[in-house]
């Protein structure tokens, strides 16, 4: 009999030229034999990213607390790694080498930190597969979209940003004065688990390029990547003590660096709930902070809109990473007159948004990231189902065919109004709710009939009409006629999606201090 030794999954697998793994992997227990082909075994066997150690001072170090963080795959439920847990005493020392570092990194050439920028961005270009692998199985994101979103934005962020340091101004006359920009200081930053790598990117790319140095705390659901992405500095030279990596509990550790004396910013993007405690804790030394938080942002179709247009787009700004995106169009605003044409071309499409395995091509959306994430997102369905919105897709339990993972049916509901939670709520996950609308005045009152401003979109075959409408939304971005997102343009919210804003120029000025520097007139 023929016995053939066959990885559980690709990604799993030892390394082979296609897939060098920058972090430690290590072989556990046989899973499962099972027949094969007739007469051949086909042996399951898994293989885990177990790391040890924080990376501090440009060097691997051991975590002073107590026990690890599992990270579980939410597709399978399987546990696919562990990180240490890291202590107050593990971000002390983080903070006095950033600290100490920070001298002559703020004091860097230009052209060093386009260098470090470029280097960076060409590592993570060259890992891309390792890295979108990771974070699917981390995350749940099916794996296309995370080659090209979670990978391929990151990438660019990061050159966009040594591009921008060729021709960056850092100084200016005015009348008397020279008016100079300085790099803050020693930055935390603490960041989620939905675009892990992604959200990670968008604050260490334009630190580095203000000269700032830092301490980064990753999700502890999707904190995997955050390792690969230190391994990949460590390779490039970074000088120590710049870029620190400590993982952790956020009650621990997120909450003592937001209120760490020599820490002179915070940068936070998750919940609303979370980023008001980051800045209860800053509060007391008189930091800086940016907030990137929730959003329930507004997709309104004007009375000229193509409905089939409306109603096929309407569904991928909704469900993009299986709906777990802050600034996903989770409402849908349309004429009452469009109404059933809208909700008939959603319907027919939507059973093709298949959910299931994120590592098949064909799968359109994954899990929830957690089993706590999964019961929260299956709460709001039910009560939308109970507050007596008309269910056209999708509902309660799990999608035909699944039998484990953390998922839920990519669900619809129309006929929605403001008094019901779906509406008011951020549910972060791949939930759409439809409101009609009878004016114009209406529609935006509907738009704006939210505590959050984070992203918004307009449809109109009439350009200036949708301009006009946008100006009008309350929000941080609004995207006309399905625009595409820019990387090179402001990205934060209003209201309690936050203050501040990440990419582009907007992005670096935030690590950026003022100073005018007063001469006598002559």
């Amino acid at each position: 009999m023929h016995f053939e030794l066959l990885p559980q999954k690709e990604w799993l697998s030892p390394p082979t030229p296609a897939f060098r793994p920058l972090g430690p992997w290590w072989p556990v227990e046989v899973l499962s034999i099972e027949l094969h082909e007739g007469d051949k075994l086909r042996i399951h066997r898994q293989y885990m990213m177990r790391r040890e150690s924080l990376y501090i001072n440009g060097e691997w170090a051991p975590a002073t607390g107590d026990g690890v963080i599992e990270v579980i795959n939410p597709a399978n439920e399987e546990i696919i790694g562990s990180v240490p847990v890291g202590s107050q005493a593990d971000v002390d020392a983080a903070v006095r080498a950033a600290r100490a570092a920070f001298p002559a990194w703020s004091e860097s050439g230009i052209e060093e930190r386009i260098r470090i920028l470029n280097e960076l961005s060409a590592a993570i270009k060259d890992n891309t597969e390792e890295l979108a692998q990771t974070i699917t199985a981390e995350v749940g994101t099916p794996i296309g979209y995370s080659r090209m979103a979670m990978v391929g934005t990151p990438r660019v962020v990061t050159r966009s940003y040594a591009k921008m340091l060729e021709s960056f101004e850092w100084e200016q006359e005015v009348r008397n004065s020279l008016i100079v920009k300085e790099p803050i200081g020693v930055c935390a930053f603490i960041t989620p688990w939905n675009f892990p790598l992604h959200q990670i990117i968008g604050k260490v790319a334009p630190a580095l390029a203000a000269g700032c140095t830092m301490i980064l705390k990753p999700s502890k659901e999707a904190p995997l990547n955050a390792f690969l992405l230190a391994d990949i500095i460590d390779q490039i030279g970074l000088p120590k003590g710049v870029f620190n990596l400590i993982s952790g509990h956020g009650s621990e550790v997120g909450e003592y660096m937001s209120s760490h004396a020599d820490v002179d910013m915070v940068s936070f993007t998750g919940s609303t709930g979370a980023g008001v405690r980051v800045s209860q804790a800053a509060a007391p030394t008189v930091k800086r902070v940016t907030l990137e938080l929730g959003g329930k942002s507004a997709n309104v179709a004007l009375d000229d809109a193509d409905p089939q247009l409306v109603g096929k787009m309407a569904i991928g700004a909704c469900y993009q990473n299986s709906g777990q995106t802050c600034s996903a169009l989770t409402r849908l605003i349309i004429p009452e007159s469009m109404n059933d044409e809208v909700c008939e071309v959603i319907a027919s499409r939507i059973a093709r948004y298949t959910a299931g395995d994120p590592l098949e091509d064909s799968t359109r959306c994954g899990p929830m990231v957690s089993a706590r994430q999964q019961t929260s997102v299956s709460g709001f369905i039910q009560a939308g189902i109970d507050e007596g919105a008309k269910l056209i897709a999708g509902g309660m339990g799990m999608p035909d065919d699944l039998e484990t993972g953390f998922f839920v049916k990519p669900t619809v509901f129309a006929n929605v109004t403001p008094d019901m939670t779906i509406w008011q709520e951020e549910i972060f996950g791949p939930v759409l709710v439809i409101a009609t609308y009878e004016s114009e005045a209406e529609a935006l009152a509907l738009a704006n009939d939210s505590i959050y401003g984070l992203s918004g979109g307009v449809w109109s075959a009439d350009g200036e009409r949708a301009m006009a409408f946008a100006r009008g939304m309350r929000t941080g971005q609004v995207s006309i006629n399905g625009g595409p997102f820019n990387i090179s343009a402001p990205f934060g919210g209003y209201k309690m999606s936050g203050n501040g804003r990440e990419l582009g120029q907007h992005g670096m000025e935030e690590f950026l201090e003022i100073k005018s520097i007063q001469r006598p007139v002559e």
